[in-house]
């Protein structure tokens, strides 16, 4: 029907809506449809294949990705391991970075980019930012 086109990048497919065949077929499904079908979706394997790409076996990183999309991923796994709530000061989060790689300034830093994570002004304290959805 022509809804998604697909694109090389990389070691992955790259698949994207189109969104003027969507808007001719937009009455052929309803939002319950869609939320159905989305279910379906593994919005996370994406993650899992590179995590275990960049990933030792007892969880720290071989390497920082350089690739954006790479990193972010990264980041997601490592982020995993600060309570949501707890206010952590930068020596407890170095700690806790340490776990995946030496270079805890770079990834405290990423980590606030990203908006994973808060930081008070001058970098006191850090917290875990609430993902959407």
């Amino acid at each position: 029907m022509g809804l998604v086109s697909a694109r090389a990048e990389g070691y992955y497919s790259v698949f994207q809506l189109e969104e003027s065949a969507l808007q001719k077929t937009r009455l052929l499904f309803s939002h319950k449809d869609l939320v159905i079908v989305a279910d379906g979706v593994d919005v996370d394997g994406y993650d899992r294949n590179v995590i275990a790409d960049f990933t030792r076996p007892d969880g720290s990183l071989k390497e920082i990705p350089a690739q954006r999309k790479k990193l972010e991923a990264i980041l997601r796994y490592v982020v995993r391991d600060f309570e949501p709530g707890n206010r952590d000061t930068e020596k407890q989060v170095n700690k806790i970075l340490s776990r995946y790689h030496e270079d805890t300034a770079s990834s405290r830093r990423e980590l606030v980019g990203t908006k994973l994570m808060a930081r008070e002004r001058g970098g006191g304290e850090y917290w875990k930012l609430e993902i959407p959805g």
